[in-house]
């Protein structure tokens, strides 16, 4: 059995690795959902919240999309060229880790005013939604499954056996 690059990357120099690339933006990334939730449910337009909120999702948005172009130069690019891709399954996992700036660049352009700026407050609450939904998604649920599954391999057979990497002590 062995892991995903994903997994791989994260085990590997701890507990930098696991801090900048899970911890950081997952947390940041839940606590932009929240916050979104107080201020959908409270149609906060202005305040602290909505404040802590911005600030946030600018730093998410650059912070994921450095450590992408990062992770893209040093780890995808190599694996490419050497053919160290151990299944499709790795590839799903860090590729999809590798889309969320598609989704939270825009969060955090938009909330530096250089997109959407004619947009009413009304669409851009749905647009943040729809953003950080999708960033979720894409990150959380997608690519951290993936990159969770092990894979089994024999040399020159590509089969694969998903289990998850969930052993219970």
């Amino acid at each position: 059995m062995q892991m995903t690059h994903y997994m791989s990357l994260l085990m590997e120099n701890q507990p930098w690795n696991l801090i900048i690339f899970m911890a950081i933006p997952i947390i940041m990334v839940e606590a932009i959902t929240i916050m979104e939730f107080f201020i959908i449910f409270n149609r906060q337009t202005s305040g602290t919240l909505r404040l802590v909120n911005k600030i946030a999702s600018i730093f998410i948005g650059f912070y994921f999309t450095g450590i992408s172009i990062y992770l893209f130069k040093n780890l995808v690019i190599p694996l490419t060229q050497t053919g160290g891709w151990l299944t499709w399954v790795d590839v799903v996992a860090l590729g999809f880790y590798l889309s969320t700036p598609f989704f939270l660049l825009p969060l955090a352009l938009m909330e530096l005013g250089l997109i959407f700026k004619k947009k009413t407050e009304e669409k851009k609450i749905k647009i943040r939604y729809g953003l950080i939904s999708a960033a979720i998604v894409v990150f959380c649920l997608i690519g951290m499954i993936f990159g969770m599954v092990r894979i089994s391999q024999t040399p020159g057979n590509d089969k694969m056996d998903m289990q998850m990497n969930m052993q219970m002590k």
